[in-house]
């Protein structure tokens, strides 16, 4: 064997995101993961030849499948499953970083001159945008390549760094 087996990435990929992220955001970078890897590569293979390379080994196709399957992901998990949590597991120091709600950093409130109500979004436009960011970021995850390591460690880190991030900002 030649280096290391994918499932050990696969863990410490997911070790990793759940331990330096809140719950959700954890949880769906490695749902990030086993998805839009899979829809990147299928595609990829598919179609790829068609399309233009994004780099070497990565096609506009399959990035183009790794975002669209990454909104798909991030609308069903915090649309349907993350509201089904019993309530007291998502509370206090369990709180969930996305709680249906996105508003512009203060800064750019006062810069703009906008009132907190005009630069907020709830309900079903947060969930949308969250979404759009989640397969943007799954999508981008996928692309990179960093230091050459195995992507099973690298997507749900980036994707976990790259949706706290956001709901840092905007959440």
């Amino acid at each position: 064997v030649d280096g290391w087996n994918g499932v050990i990435w696969y863990l410490l990929g997911a070790f990793t995101a759940l331990r330096l992220f809140p719950k959700d955001v954890g949880t769906l970078a490695i749902l990030l993961l086993s998805w839009c890897d899979t829809a990147a590569s299928t595609f990829g293979r598919l179609w790829g030849r068609y399309t233009p390379r994004v780099r070497r080994g990565k096609s506009l196709a399959g990035s183009v499948a790794a975002a669209a399957v990454g909104v798909s992901t991030a609308a069903v998990f915090y649309g349907l499953i993350a509201p089904t949590i019993d309530p007291t597991l998502n509370s206090a120091a369990n709180a969930f970083a996305f709680q249906g709600r996105l508003s512009l950093p203060s800064q750019a409130r006062r810069l703009l001159g906008w009132a907190e109500a005009e630069s907020t979004v709830t309900g079903a436009a947060a969930l949308g945008v969250m979404s759009l960011w989640a397969g943007f970021v799954a999508s981008a995850s996928e692309a990179v390549d960093f230091f050459g390591w195995d992507d099973n460690l690298t997507i749900p880190v980036l994707c976990g760094a790259g949706l706290w991030g956001f709901l840092k900002l905007f959440g």
